[in-house]
């Protein structure tokens, strides 16, 4: 890609984080001046006896240009594919603006509606163990889906929203269960410790260690989008 490098580090951030090889459909996220590449794509599908199917495949365009001009429709073999603003892939919500309130929403929901079911068990007397693990399970789990794409860039609003259900957990089960801000930053860690030491990541070569050994050099950040995500996290807290 052929792009600001604060775009490409936030787009590269969240591809490496969710990323499967497993998708039920194909989606195109590209910069405004990379259309010419989708076109390659499937041109390189075509002559590898693959084809792209239109209609389970949407496109998303990141530009953060202040004066911008519509674009056409994406044809691909003459069919046109749909443009989205956002989309759902393995559970998050991705936005063209690469904010995170349509995700939030969605697991707050979903974390709120599952508090029912903890506070039903707590009527049964089940053992505090038992209610820990049911919230580790079923609760923390949605609270924590792709944590170290998106909690970095969260609002201070949607931090104390998706605290408030931990708290709320905490009451029912009468211990607090762990802070979403600690379970970010051990994930970002161990992910980043991964990564460290896998030389065909195509995140590898971000974590360049000094000539002490001990420390990675930081990473130059224009934007505050930039670095809130998640390399730029990872480096500062390996850094820490």
């Amino acid at each position: 890609m052929t792009a600001p490098d604060s775009q490409l580090f936030n787009l590269l951030s969240i591809i490496t984080e969710i990323y499967s090889a497993n998708l039920p459909f194909f989606i195109i996220i590209h910069f405004r001046y990379n259309r010419e590449e989708v076109k390659e794509l499937a041109v390189w599908c075509s002559h590898h006896n693959l084809e792209l199917n239109t209609l389970k495949t949407v496109e998303m365009i990141v530009d953060f240009k202040r004066n911008t001009s519509a674009l056409s429709p994406l044809a691909i073999m003459n069919s046109t594919v749909a443009t989205v603003e956002s989309f759902r892939f393995l559970g998050t919500t991705i936005s063209q603006d690469l904010k995170w309130e349509f995700h939030i929403d969605s697991i707050v929901k979903k974390a709120q509606q599952r508090l029912y079911f903890l506070r039903q068990l707590r009527k049964f007397n089940l053992p505090q163990e038992l209610l820990m693990q049911f919230y580790s399970a079923v609760i923390e789990s949605v609270l924590c889906t792709s944590i170290t794409v998106w909690f970095g860039s969260a609002t201070k609003s949607d931090i104390r929203r998706l605290q408030r259900i931990v708290r709320t957990a905490g009451r029912i089960i009468g211990t607090s269960p762990p802070a979403l801000q600690k379970l970010y930053s051990s994930r970002v860690s161990k992910r980043a410790s991964k990564i460290i030491v896998d030389p065909s990541h195509p995140g590898h070569f971000l974590f360049e260690p000094l000539p002490s050994g001990r420390r990675y050099r930081a990473l130059s950040t224009r934007t505050a989008r930039h670095k809130k995500s998640f390399f730029p996290q990872a480096i500062y807290l390996m850094n820490s």
